[in-house]
């Protein structure tokens, strides 16, 4: 059966957690609830493919963490102890509860710190490359220039005069080669806007991007790994750089009920690049995962 047949248009939203605004996407309604965590510097579209066929049995929610709140990169960003925390304030003004949960690099630790620091609980989760660095490199004072990639995010190119430019220089940057067609359409038509002056920017500015990366080094989310008992399915990009310095293996056997699955030919944007292995891996997660599969 091909799940994806139809195009289930999400709806925006908006959840007002007290303190903060939190703008996100839903597809889908009376199934139960499954929460999807976008990596730093994307958005909630980058999961619609995926999400409009999961539409079919759950109830789907993707909140927006980028502008929501105000951050400086120079002085540390946007601690993702915050965003965790954020995380769980969201589920309780939707009174989401046990979601299911899918999270890709900066929303896969998101998912983890909320479920570990702020007791939100989840039914389970499937963890896309999450960034969980060396113990080390947490605490260290550095700054945006001499982090790896809030010193090029803070530096990106941030406008175009107009829609064929955009896509000129889509098509011409490597980083967008292995991506899925309607993934990269759907980067196109909503990751950069146009502006009322004229042209198109980023939808997340460089800086707040960078605030975000920063935020990364804020908490070391390791320690809280063993307390979490749902089942979890760690993914990691056969092709992805980060496999010479995350170890992505001794995270998912540090999870009490933890598993690692390794994408072939998939660098670390495997849900843009291979959208529907990940919904059917998810799927097949979610459903029961084969006892057999360590």
């Amino acid at each position: 059966m091909d799940r994806t047949a139809g195009d289930i248009k999400p709806e925006a939203h908006t959840a007002d957690i007290g303190d903060a605004a939190i703008r996100y996407l839903a597809w889908g309604r009376g199934g139960p609830p499954l929460l999807l965590m976008h990596a730093t510097g994307f958005l909630p579209w980058m999961w619609h493919p995926i999400a409009r066929a999961l539409a079919n049995d759950y109830t789907v929610s993707a909140p927006y963490f980028c502008s929501h709140r105000q951050a400086d990169p120079e002085t540390g960003g946007l601690s993702w102890l915050q965003l965790a925390g954020d995380v769980a304030a969201f589920c309780r003004c939707l009174s989401i509860e046990r979601p299911f949960a899918v999270g890709h690099s900066m929303g896969g630790t998101v998912l983890t710190i909320a479920n570990g620091a702020y007791a939100l609980e989840f039914s389970k989760m499937v963890l896309i490359e999450p960034i969980l660095l060396p113990e080390e490199v947490y605490g260290l004072s550095i700054g945006v220039n001499d982090h790896p990639l809030a010193g090029k995010s803070i530096k990106r190119r941030n406008y175009w005069e107009d829609e064929a430019a955009v896509g000129k220089y889509l098509a011409a940057k490597a980083f967008f080669k292995t991506w899925d067609k309607e993934m990269l359409d759907l980067y196109q038509a909503h990751a950069i806007v146009p502006v009322d002056e004229g042209g198109y920017t980023l939808a997340c500015q460089p800086r707040h991007e960078a605030s975000l990366f920063m935020g990364s080094m804020a908490m070391n989310p390791w320690p809280l790994i063993p307390e979490i008992d749902c089942p979890v399915l760690v993914l990691e990009g056969e092709k992805s750089e980060n496999r010479a310095y995350i170890d992505l293996v001794k995270a998912a056997a540090t999870f009490p009920d933890g598993r690692y699955m390794l994408v072939p030919d998939a660098g670390h944007l495997i849900p843009m690049e291979k959208p529907h292995e990940v919904l059917a891996i998810a799927l097949e997660f979610f459903n029961g995962y084969p006892n057999d599969v360590a």
